[in-house]
């Protein structure tokens, strides 16, 4: 599934598509965080998961009242032209002590951090999938 935005059918499409998108950057940004632990100088970083959900559910909620996605751009989070999402990692400050003062707690959290967004990018996926055979069924 690279092209996740020849995907989108409808609404509720576009919506998981975003989740898609977004959980694919946040696993490389956890990836990264998990890969540089004993790289001198590194600040780990993460995105910003609780702007985006309100983003979505808002979004979501317009959809309800008037059957369109309204998605409205954050310090953090873009929506650009032709769909596309830019999201600014953040510096994560607790991640960032816990690096400083145990790596083996700090590995755990971004592991721990790294499987509830692959989660939830496997959740995502398969609801997309099953709404695209849904609507291949009716073609």
């Amino acid at each position: 599934m690279k092209n996740t935005a020849s995907l989108i059918t409808d609404n509720i499409s576009e919506l998981l598509v975003k989740i898609i998108e977004f959980t694919r950057s946040r696993q490389k940004i956890l990836t990264l965080n998990i890969n540089n632990i004993n790289s001198p100088g590194f600040v780990p970083k993460d995105l910003v998961v609780e702007e985006f959900c309100s983003l979505m559910n808002n979004a979501l909620s317009e959809h309800i009242q008037s059957r369109r996605l309204l998605f409205r751009d954050t310090r953090n989070i873009k929506f650009g032209a032709s769909g596309k999402l830019d999201i600014q990692p953040t510096v994560d400050s607790y991640a960032e002590k816990l690096l400083k003062e145990n790596r083996n707690e700090y590995l755990e959290f971004q592991i721990n951090k790294l499987s509830e967004n692959s989660l939830n990018q496997r959740v995502a996926t398969v609801l997309l999938r099953q709404k695209q055979e849904m609507i291949s069924i009716f073609e």
